[in-house]
């Protein structure tokens, strides 16, 4: 998910030197999301990883 998050950052950012504002907003939001759903992702598992060990 990591690439995909990269992947759209990179279009944004050529979107966004082209002049394709919309295409660049779009890609920045799902980026966005998906950097949100990978944190939650991880703070679950950091979570129960110590509740498992401790």
């Amino acid at each position: 998910m990591i690439k995909w998050i990269i992947i759209l950052l990179v279009v944004a950012a050529i979107a966004s030197l082209l002049g394709f504002r919309g295409v660049a907003g779009v890609s920045a939001g799902l980026a966005k999301i998906l950097i949100f759903i990978v944190l939650a992702g991880l703070l679950l598992l950091l979570l129960f990883g110590v509740l498992v060990i401790g």
